[in-house]
């Protein structure tokens, strides 16, 4: 009988007191005899096995509480159950369930007997494979009390298969303490995220310096010749004045303030890449530096080809020359009428007739914030101010918007 089983035995029987200790042993009355250090097959759920010291220690003390226990047991040098295993192992030895996932019974292991005639052969289950070369003619019998059983037809493969029991499956494998797989998602989320960013932002780069450079692109979309006509007509972003590089682009004027959700800083990720991303993250990336323009681009489809539209987006009207006012395509709207001030037009409908307008809010604000708004000819955007995935809708709206209207001024 193994030590575990014994003192599980002496417990349910009433028979602790018959349990003592004698310098580096423990006796079982006059049946067993084990070393007190001896590992019993109950684990810990930190992973040790229980010294039969430990719990023989800890059953003749259930009755404190576990902080007493535990000081009492430091007190006497011994190992203590820890609070999680105080339950399954009480129950256990108590004989209210019968076996738990912490006990790993392997080989018996045969102690000594006090008073029986016949002393067992073994004491421990690993001598019996102590080594390959392992003859069974050396060992024919054993006595278990009950009387000799021949051992040269024992399968010892299938008793240690028998005895195994697995420590951990596929999912617990997946359970790091302290840890998990999220982290790592995300950071490898990012790396793509990042990369893909980069490797766009190089695409636009090239287009938008051809574009700027050389006036026309391969498809035949330009901004008008020299000539002032021309005899093939090729298709046009707008009839403005001026033939020379970089004139004709048209503009998108956005407001200066801080207080309207589209800025100088992050209209670019918005109308390019459909995200939007608040202007004080913006500015807090760019360490502060605020750029004068900023060139933001768009794939159109024009009589079944893609054709790449730049536009310049600024947002000091003041600078504007009167020829750039020609170019002035887009505003986006602050909702206060002193945006308009100094500007070459009689009145609102003037602006908005010239020039399409846009108005971007969340779409859980009040109405007031659109009061002033409604009563322009303008295109109220809304947005969501966590659902970051619809920001593409809402982006596509404003070219599809921004296309016709540009479409239609061409050709008044």
């Amino acid at each position: 009988m193994d030590p575990l089983s014994a003192l599980r035995d002496f417990t349910i029987r009433g028979e602790l007191d018959k349990v003592t200790q004698t310098e580096n042993e423990i006796r079982f009355g006059s049946d067993y005899t084990f070393a007190s250090s001896i590992e019993t097959p109950f684990r810990s759920k930190q992973g040790n096995l229980y010294t039969l010291q430990t719990l023989v220690f800890f059953i003749k003390n259930y009755s404190l509480k576990h902080t007493e226990y535990i000081q009492t047991a430091r007190a006497h040098r011994i190992p203590p159950v820890t609070l999680p295993d105080r339950k399954p192992l009480f129950e256990y030895l108590t004989g209210k369930i019968d076996s738990s996932d912490q006990i790993e019974f392997h080989l018996p292991q045969n102690p000594n007997s006090l008073d029986g005639p016949h002393k067992e052969t073994f004491t421990n289950g690993d001598e019996i494979l102590r080594s390959n070369n392992y003859n069974s003619n050396n060992v024919t019998a054993v006595d278990d009390g009950k009387g000799f059983e021949n051992l040269e037809n024992v399968d010892y493969l299938a008793l240690i298969r028998a005895a195994e029991k697995p420590l951990k499956d596929r999912e617990q494998l997946l359970e790091c303490k302290n840890s998990d797989f999220y982290s790592v998602l995300v950071s490898s989320t990012r790396r793509e995220e990042e990369r893909q960013r980069i490797e766009s932002q190089q695409r636009k780069d090239g287009l938008v310096a051809k574009n700027r450079l050389m006036g026309v692109d391969e498809r035949g979309l330009g901004y008008g010749g020299d000539e002032g006509f021309e005899t093939t007509p090729k298709p046009k972003m707008l009839q403005l004045k001026g033939g020379k590089i970089g004139e004709g682009v048209p503009i998108i004027l956005v407001p200066s303030a801080f207080q309207t959700l589209l800025t100088i800083y992050n209209v670019k990720e918005f109308l390019e890449d459909g995200v939007y991303i608040p202007t004080d993250v913006k500015v807090k990336n760019m360490n502060g530096v605020r750029p004068e323009c900023v060139t933001v681009q768009k794939k159109f489809s024009r009589d079944r080809d893609q054709v790449v539209k730049a536009y310049e987006v600024r947002d000091k009207p003041s600078a504007l020359k009167a020829e750039d006012w020609d170019r002035v395509v887009a505003v986006f709207v602050l909702g206060k009428e002193w945006q308009f001030k100094d500007w070459p037009f009689k009145d609102h409908v003037e602006i908005f007739n010239k020039i399409i307008g846009f108005f971007m809010r969340f779409e859980d604000d009040s109405v007031e914030s659109a009061k002033i708004v409604k009563q322009w000819n303008v295109k109220i955007i809304s947005i969501s101010k966590n659902k970051r995935h619809q920001d593409r809708a809402a982006a596509l709206e404003v070219w599809d918007r921004l296309e016709e209207f540009v479409r239609s001024r061409s050709h008044s």
